[in-house]
């Protein structure tokens, strides 16, 4: 976790992680997440202590999957990790570009979302954000969210020119901050998708989870001096996310993901984006769908709702799980995870074969 710093464990200190090897959990412990290198290194060494962890996203045995990692330098010369699931034996249905959600890599509880997708026979990629996971920059920061969209925007648009790709349908998957990442790119290419799927979107922020309007006003001020600070107050995510206590505590396995109180730009930038698709949904004219938890304390399921009733779109679906918190697809008892992947993947079902090429 980023910048925490811990003395050599006594033998009676209570362990982090049981079953991991001391001098690794210290290593993890004691690492400065700021920049990639770290992080990668952080990874590396923690990656198969995550897949081990009892969880029904890494139990899931899923054949004939195929992954790729990759980095690769974009347009603006930072370099970014990206990551792909597709099914080894037959020609995907459909294309699926993941968006992550505030803090999080696509290598995590993410990697079981997308396996479970591409067992459905879709090619599934992802990338982590700039400042976020494995790619470049500082953690946690975002210095602007258009730019934010363009640099994810830039990596799909060449998942979809790929030649093995040509013709097949595409969909945006974006969950939380990825809901706005997802609908800013629909923003921005109005008709080169074929359909979304919003995770509880962050059209807006809980009331609950944003800071009173005067703290508000004295951040805005800070935000100019100080942009990349760690100042903005914020309650436990984990615990408001996730419904079942062991589900909550597993987020700890997650080493890479961003953890500390949003630095000061950051907030503002979300902040700022949200009230600017709430402003503009009435715009959304893609096929999509929508699944929230009812009990969401972290992003409001009635803005999910409004984005429902307002958007231009004539194929569009509203799915509210009662009694559910904002983790819908991690946080939940495993048959409420499963019930709502096989909601996305029926309606992935449905939108494919409306425009599957000839072979």
């Amino acid at each position: 976790m980023p910048h925490v710093q811990s003395a050599p464990a006594a033998a009676t200190a209570p362990r982090r992680w049981e079953g991991v090897d001391q001098a690794l959990e210290r290593m993890v412990l004691r690492a400065c997440l700021d920049q990639a290198p770290e992080r990668r290194r952080v990874r590396d060494a923690f990656k198969d202590v995550q897949l081990s962890i009892d969880h029904c996203l890494f139990k899931g045995q899923y054949s004939d999957i195929g992954t790729k990692e990759s980095y690769e330098k974009n347009s603006r010369g930072v370099e970014i990790f990206s990551k792909c699931w597709y099914p080894e034996n037959h020609r995907i249905k459909a294309i699926v570009c993941l968006c992550h959600g505030y803090g999080d890599t696509c290598t995590f509880f993410l990697d079981g979302i997308a396996r479970k997708i591409a067992s459905a026979g879709y090619g599934v990629f992802a990338l982590d954000y700039p400042g976020f996971g494995l790619s470049e920059g500082l953690h946690g920061f975002i210095p602007s969210f258009d730019t934010l969209v363009d640099d994810v925007a830039e990596h799909f648009t060449k998942v979809k020119e790929n030649p093995e790709h040509r013709g097949l349908p595409s969909f945006l998957f974006g969950q939380s901050m990825g809901g706005a990442v997802a609908l800013k790119i629909h923003f921005k290419q109005p008709n080169e998708w074929d359909g979304a799927i919003l995770v509880a979107p962050m059209c807006k922020i809980a009331d609950d989870v944003i800071p009173p309007w005067p703290v508000q006003q004295v951040l805005i001020f800070m935000a100019r001096l100080l942009p990349k600070e760690k100042l903005v107050p914020q309650k436990d995510l984990a615990e408001l996310a996730f419904k079942e206590k062991k589900k909550q505590e597993q987020c700890s396995y997650n080493v890479i993901a961003y953890k500390d109180k949003p630095r000061l730009r950051t907030a503002l930038e979300m902040l700022r984006t949200t009230k600017e698709i709430e402003s503009r949904l009435e715009e959304v004219s893609l096929p999509i769908i929508i699944l929230h938890g009812e009990g969401d304390l972290v992003t409001d399921p009635a803005v999910s709702k409004a984005l429902y009733d307002k958007a231009k779109s004539s194929d569009k679906t509203l799915r509210l799980y009662k009694d559910a918190y904002h983790a819908i697809l991690e946080g939940e008892p495993d048959e409420a995870i499963f019930q709502v992947l096989d909601d996305i993947i029926s309606w992935l079902d449905q939108h494919s074969t409306k425009k599957v090429p000839s072979s």
